[in-house]
């Protein structure tokens, strides 16, 4: 069983999208905006993604490249356009594949199959970090140090999560406030110092002299690899 995230503002492909994938096993859920699909998969880390163009706020290109800023989740692109500039694009953005509307439930779950087994071959997605006597794991939404639960606020947990899944790569200010707060709060800088701040506080043996989550000056921030 998976989990598919469904972007598409229109009742009735959602209606349709979700009977067909339920009936097949897996589980869905919806967002009928860019600004909510990418604030969901940030917070559910979906298995999947299915993302239509035409959304009500933004470009659906403009959400892929938000999204692929984050995360490297299978993306298939949902769309009525049909010009080839359009699948070039959205193939260049970061899509596993792209598939115009109308379409089958059963062509669906194959293209599905399809970028699932590209992922699990070449992506590696990171699902539990130990970093001395810190475990983030991912899977089960634990974070503990030395053997005990650490307590954090879902927002916390959030920003923990982005960086863990990028460990070892610097995600900036703006990946990181898009993916955690949503792209009307990505110029927030003062507010994530703030929250990272408070992680350190709870993760770091030094808050005052970080060794985990460490300040890319002028960028963002990295999770130090063990």
């Amino acid at each position: 069983m998976s989990l598919i995230l469904i972007v598409d503002d229109d009742p009735q492909i959602q209606t349709m999208l979700r009977i067909g994938l339920e009936s097949a096993g897996h589980q869905t859920r919806p967002a009928l905006t860019g600004a909510e699909a990418l604030r969901l998969a940030a917070l559910i880390a979906p298995d999947a993604i299915l993302l239509d163009l035409g959304l009500p706020d933004r470009d659906g290109k403009e959400v892929l490249a938000d999204l692929r800023a984050f995360s490297q989740v299978p993306v298939i692109v949902l769309s009525a356009r049909d010009r080839e500039a359009e699948k070039v694009a959205a193939l260049d953005l970061g899509a596993d594949d792209y598939l115009e509307k109308p379409f089958g439930i059963a062509e669906l779950q194959a293209r599905l199959r399809t970028a699932a087994r590209h992922a699990a071959r070449g992506r590696g997605e990171v699902q539990r970090v130990e970093i001395g006597d810190l475990v983030i794991d991912l899977d089960k939404r634990l974070v503990t140090r030395g053997g005990e639960a650490l307590r954090l606020t879902p927002k916390e947990y959030n920003l923990l999560a982005v960086l863990a899944r990028n460990l070892g790569r610097v995600v900036t200010h703006r990946q990181i406030l898009t993916a955690v707060w949503g792209p009307a709060h990505q110029d927030d800088t003062q507010y994530l110092r703030v929250f990272i701040g408070q992680l350190r506080a709870k993760i770091e043996p030094d808050p005052s002299n970080p060794t985990i989550l460490r300040t890319e000056p002028g960028a963002g921030y990295r999770m130090s690899e063990p």
